[in-house]
């Protein structure tokens, strides 16, 4: 059965990226969220497995989804994909939940470490 997953990132072009990047053996069925607030509707009305989320967006950003998944308890894997770097930023993602920190142009190698790391693949 496939996974559900939702790829959260204002860029359609990240989006794509993340997609490609996967393990051609990973089953899945994609969704996709530009910011922040589409991803948690998503996530309050749909079983997501997996959520790849961007940090930077506009409306809501990444932390602020991390946050309210943790506060409504909504239970999905969240994988982070950014270009914000910075230890401090890091280190907040994995407090609030984050199963890993992946640092973009995100990569099939990086992707496929995580997932095998957790037993998704």
């Amino acid at each position: 059965m496939a996974l559900p997953v939702l790829i959260c990132d204002d860029s359609i072009l990240a989006r794509k990226q993340v997609r490609k990047s996967l393990p051609e053996t990973f089953d899945a069925e994609f969704k996709t969220a530009g910011n922040g607030i589409e991803a948690l509707q998503v996530l309050r009305t749909q079983e997501i497995g997996l959520v790849f989320l961007d940090l930077t967006m506009p409306e809501l950003d990444g932390i602020g989804v991390l946050e309210a998944i943790k506060a409504e308890s909504i239970d999905c894997f969240v994988i982070v994909i950014s270009a914000d770097i910075q230890p401090e930023m890091q280190r907040r993602v994995m407090e609030l939940g984050a199963l890993a920190f992946i640092q973009k142009p995100v990569s099939e190698e990086k992707i496929a470490g995580v997932l095998k790391q957790y037993g998704l693949v």
